[in-house]
Order: structure tokens, then C-alpha cells, then sequence
């Protein structure tokens, strides 16, 4: 709808408000016909991969009750998370890639009424080869899922050598080689997605929606439906979970955005469970191969990492995800060469995206169970082994990634105490058994997802005469409990109680910005930008009160609600005394804060991903009973320790510990998002992938009964990066929990499980085949034929590099024109 149609219908509800001003009355909305909620459902695509040759709506728009039916032609404008993948648009234009595409949206008068309409729409489709997995993609080039891929259906290929590899390997006295297979899972959240958008009484078009990132949903509302910036509002809701899952602008969400449009009525929009399945952007499923060169002291002098990685049918943050899998192994350990392989194919299955980790589980576990495999051979203590060759704090990575404080070991030495490491370890008889595994994680991204000098987080101060404090934030309470740091921070600052600070966030209208609430950057971010709000406005008032009391400002104390002084604390005014003094010398009082992360050392392309201000640390111990007969998995006890920086509020802090093993074990025992074809006599086609099943009935996720008891230890070492010395919580402690489970396993029965989710028939065929003296493994056995790209070659620090890749020019000469209207990285 036009700017100018948008101004009408403001007017027109101008009109009805000095109306009802004059008349004194009380209106309602039948009085004054204001327009009713209308409620949208979406027709999702049978195929998974067709061209869409027609849509014949007249029997839907016929049908009593529905009001509008859209279809892709009304959303020409494609948008995307990242700016390197545009490839979505609210609905299918002329082509469907998975199973649940959205093709066409009936809006009603309630749900049931457009369930009803979905039914009498009518859609020609010529179906198209469907490719199911990454190596049917190496294999098929074409027909190409998308134009705009590195090759084929390769969504993205990306290598980098760090140091000489393979002289690395030449100085080790063992070079390892194994295989693993981590498989794609989704968030599944308590609240499933939904979304109401309207136009307010001045025409500009307001969305209300479950999703973690307010700021990047509406630059793609604007971008979507031709907008400007200033006429369109996004309130993020309190969120039933995220996880990842709500972390990008979803369809339903601009569908219901251009359907209010059209038609000057708000519409609601709600996902069923199944679509939501369907909507996905959960865990990729990735292939990996670690090559890993060690001396007999266990110190590694080369790793190889390569991935492959299923990415689903649509870009996503597939381009970070993919360097992801790469990016944070070198900030846990010291790892002198590194050469890192990466590739993303496009499937014909609903896209993968960032789920709690984004990107890293998947080569930490890999990581992680070669390391128990090289301890043994070394014979040398799990435990010991990675004490021995944990990073060190205030270095450099071979990658260019800088390492602060890192309270890694002391979390190896708390877990291993509190557990009873060395007198468990292979010490607690027939299937019985404890492992061990670390993690490091991101405290934010150091680069936005956009690239700009601009500040990643801003939060305002407004003070009032009553004494009253209100805290403007755009960061988004994901159940996280980031309001609840917001809050405490700014009261910590002022010396007031936390409930004594009223919050405004997740709005686009009222708050500033904040990118999201994304890799763990929020208490990090949002929580610096806070405190330099409040320091501002404590020197405002502490200025005031100084000369009010005769006394310098440097002696003022802020507390219990109170400003006083240091050398005489009967001497002073209450809060609401502070601020009316303050107000009178300097007018209105409000301050704003703002943060932005340090310059990265990386200066090669692709070194934006994986710089933090800093990173957090986590070690894990599992304890678990394994039954030789069923190959049932029971998971003891979980002793989890955790480098929290400081922790702000240690009861969201377990919290955020403990939630992580939750959905750990789920990952490692259980979850999987696995698809199936149908027949083909049931389909008339060649056998359709179809979740397998997308419903709670059949996905199974831990409930309370499966939950073990969880010992949280939490390591507390300030960084200087963090607001009072935090670090990250939300994220960092799921990812040691499926190795250690994993290594757990083999303490207990001899058995390696090279994959999760490890299920029972896994560990039976592990154990048969160490029974029939083969390999006493479970996993992938073949590496498939990736197509090798050129490495950019970044020489380590301590080679004399620079942060630059050598032949970076050489490759960007060499690189394909990208196709119109899609910006390549």
C-alpha cells in the first residue's frame, strides 16, 4: 500500500479520536466501526522442489469470511538476514525448495474460517529433482537449488592455512585422523512463532512478534514492502524461548505486515507446531574430518579441520554458519598451524540457521572426542591432557583471534575435584563410565551483521522528579533475563534497588538500537552500554549534589537509595531529593550510552567472524550407566564448571547453566530433525522429503523424568571487557556436554559413538562390531569428494604476519562476477 493510502487511513482514525474527545464518550469499536483482527494462515508447499506454474485463488476469495489471498507476486522485493543471501521472499515467486515453502497466505475472520480457504486454493506445480543430502549435492550441480551459489548447489566454499600445515604435521609423533557426524536439530521452543501487524492512528504500520532481533526484522519489513524506515514500528514480545530459532526475519512476519497493509485491518498470524517445524533455521547437520598432529607430550602442532555442512534451502546466516564451524577452535587450545576447509550445499529441506551455539557444537564435539581418543593412545589423563595445552590469556590465535582472561583450567581443576575425576576414571567397573570435555564461546560478535562504524548496542536514561528511573533498551528479554540485567546494572550504578528502574525495550519506535538477542552478546553489549548510561547520569547528579552539599563530588556515595558522603553519611539527600537538585542546575535530566566492540587484529576476508571482546570457558564431567543388552544410555550426574567473568545475578546464571545441559542431552541422546521420502506410488513423484516427524508426539526432547541432578560451578575471573567483570552464559555451557557424554560412553562399555544423537541401535552396532573384532566405532566411514578450493594464506603472529592474507588480491581478481542484484562477501 502507498505512503499516501497509509495517510488516509490515519486521518480517517484522527477523525473517529476527536470525535470520541468532544463527545466525552466512552467509544467502543462497533460504535466507531474501527476495523477487527483478522487472522491469517498459510498454505504451504507439497513439493520440495517445484516451479510454481499457477495459483487459482477464486474459490478461496469466494469463500464466506475470507477477505485477501496473497501469493508471491505480492512480494516481489526478496530480502535475507545476511546481505550476501537475499534469496527469501514472505511467499514463493515461482519456485518452492522444501516441503512448507510458503506459497500463499488466506486472511479471514478467524483461523478455522482461513484453514477452510486453504483447502479451495488451487496450485499447478511441475516438479523438479530434489537433492536430500550434501553429497547428492557435490554430485548434482544442477538444476541449481540458487543462481547465486559458489557452484552447483555449494551454497558457500571457504578454506584457510594458517602457518604450513603440513610441516606441522612433519614435527608431530602422531598424526590423527578420524570422522564425525553431528546431526541437525531444532529449538523447539515453548512459544511458537506468531506475529500481529496493524497500522496505528497515523498510518504507519506496526508489528508485534516473538523474535529476538526487533532491529534486523524491521530493516527487512522496510526492504520487503518498499518502506521507509520511519513508517514502520517493530515491538518484540517477551519470547516462550528462542534459542536461535527467532533470531531473523521469518515469513509469517512479513506476510501478516503486507496483508495489514492491503487492507487497513490488523491481522494476526500463528505458526502450528508442524510449521514450525517447518520454518526450522535449527542446528546444521555437519559432516567433519579432523586431521591432528601431536607430540607425546600431547601438545598439537597442526589440526585440519574440514567441514560439510547441510544447509537446507535458503541462505539464512548459512555464510557465518559455515565459517563458524571453523572459527573458534583455536581459542581453547594452542594450536600453532591450522588449516580450516569449509562448505555449505544448498538441500532441498527447510533451511538450517543458528541454534544456541551457532555453528560451534558441531566441531567441538569432533574436537573434543579426538582428544579423549589421543589421551588414550598417549596414555595420558583426559584432564591432564587439555591442562596441559590450554590456551594462554592475552595471546593471539593462528587465526587472529585475541585471547583475554580464560579461566579454562581453573574450570578443569574445579570439575575434576567436585566430580571425583581420578577416582571414577576408568575405575567404576563395567558399563559405568565419566568423560570429559571443554568448550570456548563467543561474549558477542565483534562485527555487526551489516558493517558500519556504528554503535552495536545503545541503552537511554531518562530521570524524573519523582525519582522515577526508565531504562530505554532495544535488546530483547528472549527468557534469557536480560531485562532482569538491564535493570540491575543501572540500579548497581545509581545505588538504587532494581525494581526501582522501569524498562522500555524491544521497540524500534521508542528504544535504541540493539542488534539482538544473539551470540550471547546481550549482557556484554547491552550491559557496558548501560553502565556508561548510568555513570553519565550518576556525574550529572552527583555534580548537583556536590555543590548543593558543599562537599567534592569525588566523596559521594550512591546506595540504598540514597547520595551522600563517603566522610559523613548522615550528611546527604534521598534519591528524589538528588534528582530535583540535579534537574534545577541542569535542566531535563537524561543520558545515553552507547558500545562497540574493539577493531579485531583479523584483516583477511572472513576474519570478521569469530572476534569477541572476549570468550568464555567451560569444562564438563558425565557420569553415565550404559546396558549392554538394550544399549540404553542413562546419564548419572553432569558436574558442568563455568568461566562467567563475574556473575551479575548467580540464580540466572545457574539457570543459564543448567537450561544448557538440558538441551545438551536432548542433542546427544535424542533430537534430530531427520526427513524421509515418501513412496512414490503414494505421491506420484519421486518420493518427496518429508519431515520424518514434525510434531512433540514424535521428536523427542528430555522431559523432567530424563533430567540427571547437575553440580554447576561457577568460576568467577573479571574481564575487563565486561560490564563488572561478566562474561557470557547463555551459550558457552551446552557445547562440552554431548562429548563428554559421548567419551562418558566409552569409559563405560569400550565403545566409540562418532555421531549424535547416540541412540540405543548405535551403541548396539558399536558394540557387535567390537564383538566381531572390527573397529569398535559408530560413525561415518568415508569422507565424500568436496570439491577443493584455493586457501587464503594468513601467516600466524608468530610467523611475522600481519593479520593479512598473502594472496587475498590474487583471489578476489580470480573470483566469479556475482550475479545481479545478489552482493557477494
Amino acid at each position: 500500500m502507498p505512503v499516501r493510502d497509509l495517510r488516509v487511513i490515519g486521518r480517517a482514525r484522527r477523525r473517529v479520536d476527536a470525535r470520541a474527545k468532544v463527545t466525552g464518550q466512552t467509544l467502543f469499536a462497533d460504535d466507531l466501526r474501527l476495523p477487527r483482527m483478522l487472522h491469517g494462515r498459510i498454505l504451504g508447499s507439497p513439493h520440495p522442489h517445484a516451479r510454481i506454474l499457477g495459483v487459482d485463488a477464486s474459490k478461496a476469495l469466494a469463500h464466506p469470511g475470507v477477505h485477501l489471498v496473497l501469493t508471491g507476486a505480492d512480494f516481489p522485493i526478496p530480502y535475507g538476514i545476511l546481505p550476501v543471501s537475499q534469496d527469501e521472499h514472505a511467499l514463493a515467486v515461482d519456485r518452492v525448495r522444501f516441503v512448507g515453502d510458503p506459497v500463499a497466505l488466506v486472511v479471514a475472520t478467524d483461523e478455522a474460517t482461513a484453514g477452510e480457504a486453504l483447502a479451495l486454493l488451487r496450485v499447478d506445480y511441475e516438479p523438479l529433482p530434489t537433492i536430500a543430502s550434501p553429497e547428492e549435492a557435490i554430485a548434482r550441480p544442477s538444476p541449481q537449488i540458487h543462481d547465486y551459489a559458489d557452484s552447483g548447489n555449494l551454497h558457500k566454499q571457504v578454506s584457510f592455512a594458517f602457518g604450513d600445515l603440513e610441516a606441522g604435521m612433519r614435527e608431530a609423533d602422531e598424526v590423527f585422523e578420524d570422522l564425525f557426524f553431528y546431526e541437525g536439530n531444532t529449538h523447539l521452543p515453548i512459544e511458537q512463532h506468531a506475529a500481529v501487524a496493524a497500522l496505528d492512528p497515523d498510518g504507519r504500520l506496526a508489528i508485534w512478534a516473538s523474535t529476538q532481533t526487533p532491529h534486523y526484522l524491521h530493516r527487512a519489513i522496510c526492504k520487503a514492502l518498499g518502506l521507509a524506515p520511519a513508517r514502520v514500528r517493530v515491538v518484540a514480545c517477551p519470547n516462550g524461548g528462542g534459542f536461535g530459532g527467532k533470531s531473523e526475519p521469518h515469513r509469517h512476519e512479513i506476510a501478516a505486515a503486507g496483508a495489514a497493509l492491503r487492507l487497513g485491518r490488523p491481522v494476526k498470524l500463528c505458526l502450528s507446531r508442524q510449521e514450525v517445524f517447518y520454518a526450522h533455521r535449527g542446528r546444521h547437520p555437519v559432516l567433519m574430518r579432523l586431521r591432528t598432529g601431536v607430540r607425546r607430550d600431547g601438545s598439537i602442532t597442526a589440526l585440519h579441520l574440514s567441514t560439510l555442512v547441510d544447509g537446507g534451502a535458503y541462505g539464512s546466516y548459512g555464510v557465518a554458519s559455515t565459517f563458524y564451524t571453523g572459527a573458534l577452535q583455536t581459542v581453547t587450545y594452542r594450536i600453532p598451524r591450522y588449516r580450516f576447509d569449509g562448505t555449505r550445499a544448498f538441500t532441498n529441506k527447510p533451511p538450517c540457521g543458528p541454534k544456541r551455539g551457532h555453528g560451534t557444537p558441531q566441531p567441538r564435539f569432533g574436537q573434543e572426542v579426538q582428544l579423549d581418543i589421543i589421551a588414550e593412545r598417549l596414555g595420558l589423563d583426559p584432564a591432564e591432557l587439555r591442562l596441559r595445552i590450554a590456551c594462554e590469556p592475552d595471546t593471539l590465535t593462528a587465526n587472529w583471534l585475541r585471547v583475554s582472561t580464560i579461566g579454562l583450567k581453573e574450570c578443569i581443576r574445579q570439575v575434576v575435584e567436585r566430580s571425583g575425576w581420578r577416582a571414577r576414571f576408568r575405575r567404576l567397573g563395567e558399563g559405568r563410565g565419566v568423560g570429559l570435555a571443554c568448550s570456548a564461546y563467543l561474549c558477542g560478535a565483534g562485527l555487526p551483521i551489516y558493517w558500519n562504524g556504528m554503535p552495536q548496542s545503545g541503552v537511554q536514561l531518562k530521570l524524573d522528579r519523582g525519582g522515577g528511573v526508565t531504562a530505554f533498551s532495544g535488546a530483547t528479554e528472549i527468557g534469557q533475563g536480560s531485562d532482569d540485567v538491564l535493570a540491575g546494572l543501572v540500579a548497581e550504578v545509581l545505588g538504587l534497588a532494581p525494581g526501582d528502574v522501569r524498562l522500555v525495550t524491544g521497540d524500534t519506535d521508542l528504544t535504541p538500537v540493539d542488534l539482538g538477542s544473539y551470540s550471547s552478546r546481550v549482557t556484554l553489549m547491552m550491559g557496558n552500554a548501560a553502565v556508561q548510561a548510568a555513570e553519565r547520569a550518576r556525574d550529572l547528579v552527583a555534580s548537583a549534589v556536590a555543590e548543593e552539599l558543599g562537599v567534592p563530588a569525588a566523596r559521594l556515595v550512591f546506595a540504598g537509595g540514597r547520595v551522600f558522603d563517603a566522610q559523613d553519611p548522615e550528611r546527604g539527600l534521598s534519591w528524589p531529593e538528588a534528582v530535583v537538585v540535579a534537574e534545577t542546575r541542569h535542566g531535563t535530566l537524561g543520558t545515553v550510552g552507547s558500545y562497540t566492540p574493539p577493531r579485531s587484529a583479523a584483516r583477511y576476508k572472513g576474519g570478521g567472524v569469530g572476534p569477541s571482546p572476549t570468550y568464555s570457558y567451560s569444562a564438563c564431567v558425565v557420569q553415565v550407566e550404559v546396558d549392554r543388552e538394550t544399549g540404553w544410555v542413562d546419564v548419572v550426574k553432569v558436574w558442568i564448571a563455568h568461566d562467567v567473568g563475574r556473575a551479575l545475578n548467580p540464580v540466572l546464571v545457574r539457570g543459564q547453566v543448567e537450561g544448557s545441559v538440558y538441551m545438551a542431552l536432548g542433542e546427544a541422546l535424542m533430537e534430530e530433525m531427520a526427513y524421509r521420502r515418501l513412496p512414490e506410488r503414494l505421491t506420484g513423484e519421486a518420493g518427496p522429503l518429508v519431515h520424518k516427524f514434525p510434531s512433540m508426539l514424535e521428536y523427542k526432547s528430555p522431559s523432567t523424568q530424563d533430567m540427571p541432578p547437575v553440580e554447576t560451578i561457577l568460576v568467577e575471573d573479571p574481564d575487563p571487557a565486561g560490564p563488572f567483570g561478566a562474561k557470557e552464559v547463555g551459550q558457552g555451557p551446552l557445547l562440552p556436554v554431548m562429548p563428554a557424554l559421548v567419551n562418558a560412553i566409552h569409559d563405560a562399555v569400550g565403545v566409540r559413538i562418532h555421531e549424535v544423537p547416540v541412540t540405543p541401535a548405535k551403541v548396539l552396532a558399536a558394540l557387535a562390531a567390537r564383538a566381531a573384532g572390527r573397529p569398535a566405532r559408530y560413525g561415518p566411514t568415508e569422507w565424500p569428494p568436496v570439491p577443493e578450493v584455493e586457501p587464503l594464506v594468513v601467516p600466524p603472529p608468530w610467523e611475522g604476519g600481519d593479520g593479512r592474507a598473502l594472496n587475498e588480491e590474487v583471489r578476489r581478481k580470480a573470483a566469479p562476477r556475482p550475479v545481479a542484484g545478489v552482493t557477494r562477501p
